[in-house]
């Protein structure tokens, strides 16, 4: 057959290359606007631990099938994707697309290489193949330009499925009904537009957090937003499982008791537990009844599938290779495409390391010139070498986070892991709160009154905990537990507590009279475990022991903070300034004596 054939395009953007290559190198997004159809793809581990992937579709007439190589990329830099055909009329295709700076904006060369399989493929290759990649590719880019300055509110030209008046009707219900509850925030509307004119791309996994940061709205408000309009019937709420490797969901279910205890990812070849802080998320996507989406692949690999994934190179056996790139400072780790060693490394900026390859090792070298990278694979096997961002956590609403949630636990309180199941949490913060007293209160104003003001004083700290970011787990007697994803909200909602006591006070004077209420708190971080306990789910282990400890360790108005908890940058900013006292006591359930700190309350700003 004939040599293959290949032609250039260049385009020139009035923004700077971070406005434009998150766009242009989304390959599925762009490969759905270009009418490009969908196909399947069969993952076969290999013996040596790599993976065969072949790709199946249908254009036109023909059937296709072809293996799919990993795509590789440098982050902001430039990818390339190539296709090996078995069956149609073209033998091969890649695409490589190379941006860089230009004045204020930036510039982007795209090529395209086809080889033909038969006289067809000749004659299509001869004729009208290129200029129609021209045409096509061409128009999207100029979208794409002007989505990126502003001039569009959309990435591309796209015809979202037509919805009936009877649906259109469902939904204008399904938002009035979201927004007349305290979760809505406004955000339904923007909602019900994104489940109704987005490509599916954007539908397959909705990400609150991202979505606060594209509508700047508080995280909080977007996930509420979700969850009352999974409640509703406009979303419907996934628990992901994702990859720890390549950060994609290989298992998901539509309830935590149907959660696994694990799954295996056939594009890494690798088997994986389940972990609430690490990799199980809560995803949402459209409603069924709302909008079904199709299943099968625009593009399995690609820079934007695994934005934190920076640099994806193959490189031979034996070789080296030597690449522009620009890597921030941050944690990073070094691995390979195919299961075995990681190493991680904390870059400070300027020069990044080597990244050397063996057989049974993956280890950072010698720091190189500022703007390369070295990739040297001592390996005895083409190997595709990956330097991933360890930061990637910033959109993904972890399962620890959303269950810590005071709107998860109202709306979902049925969404419990099943009976004698546990899950991993590598790290929550628990905070648990007594009344000073409450005997001599019971006494002093009588059992009725007494009872009435312990459940006004629930709802006052239920508000504060929720206004923070966190849930009530459950009240024990005259005693809260709450849970914190972050530890600084956690701290926030105990010094909101403190200072906003004296008000509740001051509005129950008239049962209590000038005697208020006085609040112990005391504040843990670790590990534990989920689990459901009295139908509800709950957490299990020596972290919530020690925070109930160090309650009882507080005398009133006071704070009670373990050690691990100070050793947050966030809490020890938070309290700078405050005069903390260092101490230290024997605990029921501890061998040796607790250090902790006080945080009085004539010390609390």
């Amino acid at each position: 057959m004939d040599k293959s054939k290949s032609q250039s395009w260049t385009w020139h953007f009035d923004q700077p290359i971070d406005a434009v290559w998150p766009i242009m190198s989304n390959t599925a997004r762009f490969n759905e606007a270009a009418k490009l159809p969908r196909h399947e793809i069969e993952e076969t581990p290999q013996p040596d631990g790599s993976v065969l992937y072949i790709g199946r579709a249908r254009k036109g007439p023909f059937k296709l099938e072809w293996r799919e190589k990993p795509v590789n990329w440098v982050f902001e830099q430039w990818f390339e994707h190539c296709r090996y055909f078995t069956r149609g009329p073209i033998a091969f295709l890649c695409a490589r697309l190379k941006i860089a700076p230009e004045g204020a904006g930036c510039r982007i060369d795209y090529e395209a290489e086809a080889a033909p399989a038969n006289w067809l493929g000749s004659l299509i290759l001869a004729t009208g193949f290129f200029p129609a990649i021209g045409k096509n590719f061409g128009k999207l880019a100029k979208e794409a330009a002007d989505f990126a300055a502003g001039r569009r509110d959309t990435p591309f030209e796209y015809d979202p499925p037509v919805v009936g008046a009877e649906a259109e009707r469902r939904v204008e219900r399904l938002v009035a009904d979201i927004e007349a509850t305290p979760h809505g925030h406004g955000l339904a509307r923007r909602l019900a537009d994104l489940v109704l004119k987005s490509q599916e791309v954007d539908l397959w996994h909705i990400r609150p957090l991202a979505l606060a940061r594209d509508w700047e709205v508080a995280s909080l408000d977007a996930i509420e937003a979700c969850l009352q309009s999974v409640k509703a019937g406009l979303l419907e709420l996934r628990w992901d499982l994702l990859c720890p490797r390549c950060r994609v969901a290989k298992a998901w279910v539509g309830s935590l008791d149907r959660l696994p205890r694990g799954a295996h990812c056939p594009t890494c070849n690798v088997d994986y537990d389940a972990d609430f802080s690490k990799n199980v998320e809560a995803g949402f996507r459209p409603a069924p009844g709302i909008r079904r989406l199709e299943s099968g692949e625009y593009c399995l690999f690609g820079p934007m599938a695994t934005p934190h994934i920076r640099v994806q190179v193959e490189v031979e056996a034996g070789k080296t290779r030597r690449l522009p790139a620009v890597l921030a400072p941050g944690p990073y780790r070094l691995r390979c495409l195919d299961p075995g060693p990681v190493c991680d490394i904390d870059h400070a900026g300027g020069g990044f390391p080597a990244v050397i390859v063996g057989d049974d090792r993956v280890e950072a070298g010698p720091v190189q010139g500022e703007g390369e990278i070295l990739l040297e694979n001592r390996s005895g096997r083409t190997r595709v070498v990956i330097v991933e961002d360890r930061s990637w956590t910033k959109d993904c609403l972890t399962a620890d986070r959303v269950t810590s949630l005071q709107a998860f636990r109202d709306l979902f309180s049925g969404d419990v892991l099943r009976p004698g199941d546990e899950v991993a949490i590598g790290q929550v913060t628990l905070m648990f709160s007594d009344l000073k007293g409450s005997t001599a209160l019971y006494e002093r104003i009588g059992d009725a009154a007494a009872y009435h003001l312990v459940r006004d004083h629930f709802a006052f700290l239920a508000e504060q905990v929720r206004e923070h970011q966190g849930a009530i787990v459950k009240t024990i007697g005259d005693a809260v537990m709450a849970a914190f994803a972050d530890p600084a909200d956690a701290v926030k909602a105990a010094l909101a507590i403190q200072h906003e006591v004296a008000a509740f006070n001051g509005e129950h004077r008239g049962e209590m009279g000038e005697a208020g209420i006085v609040i112990k708190l005391g504040l843990h971080k670790g590990p534990c475990i989920a689990v459901t306990l009295n139908e509800r789910l709950d957490y299990f282990g020596g972290t919530v022991n020690m925070a109930a400890r160090l309650q009882g360790r507080s005398s009133g108005g006071d704070i009670v903070l373990s050690q691990s908890l100070m050793a947050e940058p966030d809490v020890r900013e938070l309290l700078a300034g405050q005069k903390l006292a260092e101490e230290s006591a024997v605990v029921k359930g501890f061998d040796r004596p607790v250090p902790y700190f006080r945080l009085p309350a004539a010390e609390q700003a």
